[in-house]
């Protein structure tokens, strides 16, 4: 049956990785149905949550180089069920991304969520948009309430997409999810604070021995 995501990754030395570690036959009896070549209601709402992704590609060398994008809550945005976009914003002006991308337009990303200890990958081909190439898109993923300055935007075309396991992902939480976790404590210890308070004012002061 077809592995949308392994289709592409497994490749010759891939295979004699897994038949070298005893595992080529998982994949090669491999009977279920993974093709995920289009986003569901499901990836909508996890990549609507991120703040961040890590994005994957190679230069014209063959070296790969990995780099971490984030900005608001639903910065990366779904077009539609085989389309991502983003807004890119001025960084430290390297552009190994943007130039890598210019050359060859495969990338992988990863999105993560560290509470749920989830991550979705995916397999895509990325251009590179010019602000005024499409003003529609443009205004879809710019946040004018994002105080960058914007260069660009990259729009995603799905190739593939799986869902990793949960081994190894440690729980991180972002300090404004640990302000919500911690927020009924807050409220809790105020209210206590105030009903002792105002038992102090009935009882009154009292005298030290």
């Amino acid at each position: 049956m077809s592995y949308g995501f392994l289709d592409i990754a497994v490749t010759p030395s891939v295979r004699a990785a897994q038949a070298e570690m005893g595992a080529d036959h998982i994949w090669t009896d491999f009977e279920g149905h993974r093709e995920f070549g289009r986003f569901t209601e499901n990836e909508a709402a996890f990549i609507a949550e991120r703040d961040s992704f890590y994005i994957a590609s190679v230069s014209e060398t063959g070296w790969p180089y990995v780099q971490h994008r984030g900005g608001p809550p639903g910065f990366l945005k779904m077009i539609d069920d085989r389309t991502l976009a983003f807004a890119d914003y001025r960084g430290n002006r390297q552009y190994i991304s943007t130039g890598n991308i210019a050359a060859n337009d495969r990338v992988c990303l990863f999105l993560m969520d560290y509470p749920r200890r989830a991550r979705l990958k995916i397999y895509a081909h990325v251009e590179k948009l010019a602000l005024d190439a499409d003003p529609a898109l443009t205004g879809q993923v710019t946040d004018i309430a994002y105080r960058a300055k914007l260069e660009r935007i990259f729009r995603l075309r799905l190739e593939a997409f799986d869902w990793n396991c949960q081994q190894h992902i440690t729980p991180r939480f972002t300090e404004a999810e640990v302000a919500r976790a911690v927020q009924p404590l807050r409220e809790r210890l105020a209210k206590l604070e105030a009903e002792n308070a105002a038992l102090r004012a009935r009882i009154g002061p009292t005298d030290g021995p």
